[in-house]
């Protein structure tokens, strides 16, 4: 798998996260309606048997890294800031990298860090919504009743980065960065339709994910399924959270059900217990037959992540 880097400038608002699993997602549709369906069942021949053709990281602010999910004990001691403002501190500088774990606490910046002058990262804002009843040409109750759909708008002038793992001899760098091209005209995730989600794809490069010298551990980057696959408990944190994805593109439209069945995964910057791969990445692929959707049997989920190989030492700093 080869690394690229990925800057993108958002345009509008967004109402989904840009997430490496739902990008993932939303690039299967780019490729199926860019090159077909033939190609896009090529592609995905081997995905749930630890052969991905792609493999994307969340977005974060250019030049910064989650802070990994950690016991602050396993962290020194920040001293003279109390410990609401060191929760705060969520991004690390790449540039940092390298230096032990324990430092990183202390060495990283809040969002209104990055953000400077503007005080945060983005904001976010209910947009009311209606929909008329052309019976009554007003709203009404159920289906007809007003609701609102929570908007997230980014500070101007910052852009956000992607780590994309790509197999070249199955998927070119140039298709890929067409097809992302493609979803940043038309819109990511819910309410692209009408406007939101669009970004303009400023870089796409070859790089080298960052990494640390005597590495026993892997930092993820996206939201993985680490299920069975043999992670040393003791030595692994992480979040959880339940995806409750849904189908997009024409797979709304379908006879059955747009939901897909919700699937338990390890949430974004987690420390797995595992020696760093060579491909870069770590997790497995979910569903190909049927259990994540009766509407399409041979919907899949991205459960991996691309991963930076740190060396941690599990214990608590004095």
């Amino acid at each position: 798998m080869q690394c690229f880097s990925v800057t993108l400038t958002p345009l509008s608002a967004f109402a989904t996260p840009l997430k490496g699993d739902t990008l993932f997602g939303q690039l299967c549709w780019a490729i199926r309606n860019r090159f077909g369906e033939a190609s896009l069942t090529e592609l995905l021949n081997g995905y749930t048997e630890g052969r991905p053709f792609a493999v994307a990281s969340d977005a974060f602010p250019q030049g910064y890294l989650p802070l990994p999910k950690l016991p602050f004990s396993y962290y020194r001691p920040v001293d003279g800031t109390d410990r609401k403002a060191v929760k705060k501190r969520c991004w690390l500088a790449e540039a940092e990298i390298k230096k032990p774990v324990s430092e990183w606490l202390g060495l990283a910046k809040t969002a209104a860090d990055i953000a400077g002058d503007f005080g945060k990262l983005s904001e976010k804002h209910p947009q009311p919504h209606n929909t008329i009843d052309r019976r009554s040409n007003t709203t009404g109750e159920g289906g007809f009743a007003p609701y609102s759909i929570e908007q997230e708008w980014f500070i101007p002038g910052l852009r956000w980065h992607i780590y994309v793992l790509l197999d070249t001899e199955r998927l070119s760098a140039e298709d890929y960065q067409n097809c992302l091209t493609d979803i940043g005209e038309f819109g990511f995730g819910r309410d692209a339709s009408i406007g939101l989600g669009k970004f303009k794809l400023e870089a796409f490069q070859a790089a080298e994910l960052p990494s640390q010298a005597d590495a026993n551990s892997s930092l993820t980057l996206a939201p993985c399924a680490p299920q069975g696959l043999g992670f040393a408990p003791e030595r692994s944190y992480y979040q959880l959270f339940t995806r409750f994805g849904r189908h997009g593109d024409i797979a709304v439209h379908q006879e059955g059900k747009p939901f897909k069945n919700p699937i338990l995964l390890a949430q974004t910057a987690a420390i797995m217990a595992t020696n760093p791969p060579a491909s870069g990445f770590i997790g497995q692929g979910i569903g190909g037959n049927g259990e994540l959707s009766k509407t399409l049997p041979a919907t899949v989920h991205q459960g991996y992540a691309p991963v930076i190989a740190v060396n941690f030492q599990a214990k608590e700093c004095s």
